[in-house]
């Protein structure tokens, strides 16, 4: 019988975690910098001071830039994770496709609120911050409980059907499409949201299969500004490379 994957449900907090056991995590790593980027914003966005235009210009810009990352995300999704699952088991991800219809959708209307309140310099500037700042906390709540559903049944359907050299082999399919600037985007979210040993495997295994330039570039434009000084010295040191 297939095996459907279903969509969040109310009792998502309570569905069964299952251990990685060593196995490649393919959702994980993005949905770490995903999450934490997002609440990071949502928290901006609550103290943001929308009377004043000045005041709010650049967190309206990253937002707009990390619901461009979002947006990027769904599609590689649909177009390359599903894609692959559908091929090795059949249909199996219409519920999963009908939240990604869901979150496109949200998107676009997120993108409307920043844009009006890009060009909006009325006395209604604050009533329209308030009105994105709780469609962004419905959106990220619905969002969150998506990826929930991935890692928690997805991820063990995908390994189940797929071995590790096949995961990594889509990730990287996802990765080459990506531009060197939005490879570098996602890495920025990524990095500084994984463990100590996640950003070991991760910029150890940059340094065994890209070029050279791209794992000090990681280093250098990514890791060293945007982790604290312990972290970035403990990753160094974990690679065994100069701090």
């Amino acid at each position: 019988m297939m095996t459907m994957i279903h969509g969040s449900r109310s009792d998502a907090a309570i569905t069964p975690i299952l251990p990685l056991d060593g196995r490649y995590d393919l959702y994980g790593p993005v949905h770490k910098g995903l999450r934490r980027a997002g609440m990071a914003l949502l928290d901006r966005l609550g103290r943001a001071d929308f009377a004043s235009p000045a005041a709010t210009t650049g967190l309206l810009t990253e937002l707009r830039d990390y619901l461009r990352l979002a947006t990027a995300h769904i599609a590689h999704e649909s177009d390359t994770i599903h894609r692959a699952l559908e091929a090795r088991t059949g249909p199996a991800t219409e519920e999963l496709d009908r939240q990604h219809a869901d979150h496109h959708r949200s998107i676009a209307g997120l993108i409307a609120r920043i844009t009006a309140l890009t060009d909006d310099f009325s006395g209604t500037r604050e009533e329209a911050g308030r009105a994105l700042y709780l469609a962004f906390a419905a959106h990220l709540a619905r969002d969150f409980a998506h990826m929930h559903e991935e890692e928690t049944v997805t991820t063990p359907l995908l390994q189940a059907v797929f071995s590790d050299a096949e995961l990594a082999a889509i990730e990287m399919e996802i990765v080459s499409t990506l531009s060197p600037e939005m490879n570098l985007a996602f890495m920025r979210l990524i990095i500084p949201a994984l463990s100590p040993a996640e950003r070991v495997r991760l910029l150890g295994g940059v340094r065994a299969t890209a070029p050279a330039e791209v794992f000090r570039l990681l280093m250098d434009e990514v890791a060293r500004p945007l982790l604290p000084p312990a972290d970035f010295a403990d990753l160094a040191l974990r690679l065994q490379i100069a701090a």
